[in-house]
């Protein structure tokens, strides 16, 4: 799970278009405009609570609801399990409107399902195979 964790991280090299409107909010002689600062805490902040929140969950989830099936079954069910888990953390935040949801919600999917993409490529013995310990 921490090769997950740290890919999501690593996909923040590439800006969201909230981070950068959010960067670019403040007038350029505000003494407030700090965006920069907070951003540098806010994006390790947000990619934990992705990661513990949902690709956690997902993961582990979609290995067991996938298990003694193919790598892309198990990658399927892990995508599905957290595009519902994501939709369920972006509306109990409060975006209640799905014109603010779903380009946030679409940037969070394609994020993490490039780190549940590393994940499932640590996953990817094959039941029955010596790595799970079976015979």
């Amino acid at each position: 799970m921490h090769l997950s964790g740290a890919i999501l991280l690593l996909t923040f090299l590439v800006p969201p278009l909230w981070m950068l409107d959010a960067a670019y909010a403040t007038p350029p002689g505000d003494p407030t405009a700090d965006s920069p600062l907070v951003l540098l805490l806010v994006v390790p902040m947000a990619c934990a609570s992705f990661h513990v929140m949902v690709q956690i969950p997902a993961g582990l989830l979609g290995a067991w609801l996938g298990r003694r099936r193919t790598t892309l079954v198990k990658y399927g069910s892990a995508v599905v399990v957290a595009s519902a888990l994501s939709l369920l953390l972006f509306w109990s935040l409060g975006w209640n409107a799905w014109g603010s949801i779903l380009p946030a919600w679409a940037d969070a999917m394609v994020r993490g399902s490039i780190g549940l993409a590393g994940y499932m490529w640590v996953m990817r013995a094959q039941p029955g195979s010596v790595r799970h310990g079976q015979s």
